[in-house]
């Protein structure tokens, strides 16, 4: 493409032109001390109408030329402003400056000054057509060369001279720094406000040399990094000198600031993702060690171009696209002449493509300017002549846009401007009387770009112009890559519902620079990068995505190392959105499958999910699963066992949390879990036993088979667990203890029976991968914890009747025989009756239940209500213990179990059942207590028991404001004092 045309600036901008020349007219007066001084005075009629035309064209040189009018008359005084710098000297005229510079403060200013200079001079020769677009793009791209060098050649003696000369610890030779640009920068084409990529190396590791304190190699580097950047990229009242973005380098802005070669190799070789590649191509050793960087780029050579054709490229590049059209689409940036359809990169998207499909093979690919690849692939007969034509001038007209765009104000923007006077400029600028010739011929070259992108991009499938089908997530990936910044990035998150985008960011940009994720090998980091956007956009149709990400980014974490978890998620939308529900539903829930993230299976089918078995199918499901494994492989059976229960209890949480499983029905299927799994532990524990031992015998002689029950108190045996429930259990037996066992190691009876508890307390308690079953509470048995682990029946039923005190017979209301032998059952059950129903003194029992009760109060309640002292002593209370509380719950099954102690003899029937509820409709049924008092009762421990499992989910106490259930404590309380419990 020729330059734009030269064309007269439009009467509708003079206006700015004359207030200008004015104000620069008298700057320069006063700048040179005389009345129109000489300065300005022999100024030619063509030298005032380029002035006229650029400082209609650019506020940034107006506003350069009103600040400091010598800028401009010295460049007029050097002739720098009607030729081009020869080669090397412009970086002469910047080094000139920071030679004089005395300390960071004046390097930084001479190197503000020098870049104002060069942009005024680059723009001006640019808009009077006396530059075309390469040697604009040159003269840019080495003013950035020049200031990065020369400002790391003066910091970096300075901060040997502090900190040591760093060196090489194999080599023994002081290390310098390597600075790659990336981009336009490394491929010598920035624009007029484009920021600049860049990637910081060292050779080798080791320590400084010179200093009283040695510093390590990446230490020292670092440091100097960070004076690098201050020394080019805060603004300051002289301007910026380049906007620094080094988020392409390994692990992004968390990871470190600098690497040594061997670090930065590896990370490509093991975790370098496709668009790493792509960015690598134009990568150019822009500053510090020219010799060393070259040795770099060859070592990281072999990560960019593969010996092989690759096509895989192509469908690299294609996702690349889909998600910058995705982008434009969100933010409504079709009129961004770079990443829009038809834009910039597409054109360098075609030329990276064949780059990387054939470069490994053909050298003559493996170059950085974007028009000489394009006329490599059409000399080497990659693309057709009149194919490389179009793009070649669909790119130049692209480019000169762009620097129209950016001249105008040096702002760092591809959006076709809104306003009419920036339109008129840019016309002016592309050589068009109007605005709508320029877009007219615009559209022209995007149409014909967009359509070769298609050609050699688009996925085969796509009809052409198609819409490509959108990466899942992928309008997050920019955010997740930490592309936009963080400002940019932030405003994105609250946009999307975060209440506090400052914390998701940080979320996120510490799991990116996590140890877990910078361990990880490239097929799994690019499995993470495809599942995070997935997960922010399901995030953020939550009512509060911060609380998603708190529960999920942990077993992000967890899981990342096991990559076809992400997979999982990433593939089934709906199991992710289920996972979210979840945790965002409760913590304990994310906690277990953070833990344990083979729960994650349990997500793909919803309806199995959310419709927990009956109880007989629960025990023939977990017979069938360990059917499956050998008898003797223990440790196998341990973890099936183990994976039956985290299934089984996600299931009935999921239910609970969904609705589709009442309060009632929940605490029945935890109970019949643990019922089916005590089931096969018993079966297990005595398989192991008897193997070891032989079978024990009874008293008649007769094989026992296995004449053993494991007894369930309190919730277990109340049927009323619940999320995360111990099990208080006994073991009763009715075998001989004298008599010895049939193995080939026989014991006696009673050893056998010790040894055979034992082990289901190992199978229940020991922890594997897969944690453990249940924790374990033993100390109901008789004497407690100084009694035997295992009693026979007979001298259960002894202690019972003549040793056991009243609240051990309170407890036997509530327990009941789990599983095991079904004639010691009928025995167990007949003992139960016995000693619940014998005759009892009321008062001695209400009297002695009383002062068990203030005993707990006093010990575990809250202090307001101690001994359950005054009805409305609750009413001050900040808080409010659902279980141990006056008017709560264990207030409700003491009454419970004094009825049932009290009133048993005369109505058996009240023993039929263990749970609170069906004893309270017992007595009402009985006439042992109004009706109406009874449902109150229930419905007051149904309210209170939701609340706990709901404050269980949450990982929090079974602790409510005191404000909540004042009435049901009321009513407990009431009925408590009715009943004579005082």
């Amino acid at each position: 493409m020729s330059l734009p045309a030269l064309i007269a600036v439009p009467p509708s901008l003079n206006g700015l032109v004359n207030s200008q020349r004015e104000a620069f007219r008298e700057a320069s007066r006063e700048a040179s001390n005389a009345s129109d001084g000489p300065a300005v005075a022999g100024w030619s009629a063509a030298r005032w109408a380029a002035f006229d035309r650029v400082l209609a064209l650019s506020d940034f040189v107006a506003e350069q030329v009103r600040r400091s009018p010598e800028l401009l008359l010295g460049l007029v005084g050097s002739g720098d402003l009607d030729r081009p710098m020869a080669p090397g000297e412009l970086r002469a005229q910047v080094a000139t400056a920071v030679a004089q510079a005395a300390n960071e403060e004046e390097l930084g200013r001479a190197l503000r000054q020098q870049r104002n200079r060069q942009q005024v001079r680059i723009i001006w020769r640019d808009l009077t057509r006396q530059a075309d677009l390469a040697q604009t793009c040159r003269d840019l791209s080495e003013l950035a060369d020049a200031c990065i060098d020369e400002a790391y050649r003066w910091l970096y003696p300075r901060h040997c001279e502090q900190y040591g000369v760093p060196t090489g610890q194999r080599s023994g030779t002081a290390q310098p720094m390597v600075v790659l640009g990336m981009g336009k920068l490394g491929a010598g084409e920035l624009n007029l406000s484009s920021d600049i990529d860049l990637i910081f190396a060292y050779p080798e590791g080791g320590e400084t040399v010179g200093a009283k304190r040695a510093l390590d190699n990446q230490a020292f580097f670092i440091r100097l990094g960070q004076r690098l950047i201050k020394a080019l990229d805060p603004v300051t009242v002289d301007g910026f000198v380049f906007r620094v973005d080094m988020r392409l380098r390994p692990y992004g802005s968390a990871g470190a600031l600098v690497l040594s070669f061997n670090a930065l190799e590896q990370y490509y070789q093991d975790q370098g993702r496709d668009w790493e590649r792509y960015a690598m191509i134009k990568a150019r050793v822009v500053a510090g060690a020219a010799e060393q960087g070259e040795q770099l780029l060859q070592m990281l050579r072999p990560f960019v171009y593969r010996r092989y054709l690759d096509f895989s490229a192509i469908e690299a590049l294609r996702t690349m696209k889909q998600l910058i059209q995705q982008e434009v689409r969100r933010k409504g940036m079709a009129g961004n002449i770079k990443l829009g359809s038809g834009g910039i990169r597409e054109v360098e998207f075609i030329a990276q493509a064949y780059q990387l499909i054939h470069g490994g093979r053909d050298l003559s690919l493996q170059q950085r300017p974007l028009l000489s690849v394009l006329a490599t692939l059409e000399g080497q007969g990659y693309l057709p002549a009149a194919v490389v034509a179009e793009l070649r001038e669909g790119y130049q007209f692209l480019r000169y846009t762009e620097h129209a765009i950016q001249a105008i104000a040096d702002r760092q923007t591809q959006m076709l401007p809104e306003g009419a006077r920036d339109q008129a400029r840019v016309a002016v600028m592309l050589g068009y009387e109007t605005w709508e010739a320029f877009h007219e011929q615009l559209m022209h070259w995007r149409e014909r770009i967009a359509w070769h992108f298609h050609q050699v991009i688009a996925d085969p499938g796509d009809e052409a112009g198609g819409r490509c089908e959108e990466v899942a997530g992928g309008g997050w990936l920019p955010l997740w890559e930490d592309s936009p910044g963080e400002e940019a990035a932030c405003r994105q998150l609250q946009q999307a519902g975060f209440a506090d985008p400052q914390r998701a960011f940080r979320q996120l940009a510490e799991l990116r620079g996590s140890g877990v994720l910078r361990a990880m090998q490239r097929i799994g980091r690019e499995r993470l990068d495809a599942f995070i956007p997935r997960l922010l956009a399901q995030a953020a149709e939550h009512p509060d995505p911060n609380r998603v990400l708190d529960r999920v980014l942990p077993l992000v974490e967890a899981v990342a190392r096991r990559s076809a978890y992400l997979v999982l998620l990433s593939e089934n939308p709906g199991a992710l959105r289920q996972l979210l529900a979840l945790c965002a539903a409760s913590p304990w829930i994310a906690e277990q499958i953070a833990r344990f993230p083979l729960l994650l299976d349990e997500l793909l089918n919803e309806g199995r999910l959310l419709n927990p078995p009956q109880a007989p199918e629960l025990k023939a499901e977990l017979r069938e699963r360990l059917a499956r494994i050998p008898e003797d492989d223990l440790e196998q059976q341990m973890e099936a066992l183990r994976h039956f229960k985290l299934a089984h209890s996600l299931r009935v949480a999921a239910s609970e949390i969904s609705g589709t499983l009442p309060l009632m029905k929940v605490s029945d299927y935890l109970t019949w879990l643990a019922e089916a799994i005590l089931e096969q532990v018993l079966a297990l524990a005595w398989r192991q036993t008897t193997a070891r031992h032989g079978t024990p015998l009874r008293a008649d002689g007769s094989l026992c088979a296995p004449a053993f029950v494991i007894v369930g108190y309190g919730k277990v045996g109340g049927v009323e667990l619940g999320h995360g429930s111990d099990l208080d259990l006994v073991f009763i037996h009715e075998g001989d203890p004298q008599a010895e066992t049939d193995g080939a190691k026989p014991i006696d009876g009673a050893q056998f029976f010790t040894r055979l508890g034992q082990r289901i307390i190992h199978l229940l308690t020991a922890q594997t991968n897969s944690g453990q079953l249940y924790d374990v509470d033993m100390r109901l048995r008789p004497s407690g914890a100084a009694g035997l682990l295992v009693s026979s029946l007979g001298a259960f039923e002894r202690y019972q009747l003549h040793d056991a005190w009243t609240w051990e017979h309170q407890a036997l209301v509530r327990a009941r025989v789990l599983v095991g032998d079904s004639e010691v059952a009928s025995g167990f059950e007949r003992v139960r009756a016995q000693v619940l129903g014998q005759p009892r003194d009321q008062a001695a029992l209400r009297e002695q239940v009383s002062q068990m009760r203030a005993k707990m109060r006093a010990n575990l309640g809250t202090r307001a209500t101690e001994a359950g002292r005054g009805a409305h002593a609750f009413e001050a209370q900040a808080a409010f213990d659902l279980k141990q509380d006056a008017g709560g719950i264990v207030d409700i099954e003491f009454m419970v179990q004094y009825a049932a102690l009290a009133w048993s003899g005369a109505h058996p029937a009240l023993l039929r059942y263990t749970d609170n509820i069906r004893i309270l409709e017992g007595l009402e049924q009985a006439g042992l207590l109004p009706g109406g008092d009874a449902e109150q009762l229930r419905e007051a421990y149904k309210a209170y028991r939701a609340a706990a499992h709901r404050q269980a989910l949450q990982k929090q106490p079974s602790k409510v404001p005191g404000d909540q259930f004042a009435a049901e404590r009321r009513t407990v309380m009431r009925i408590w004092a009715g009943l004579g419990l005082g």
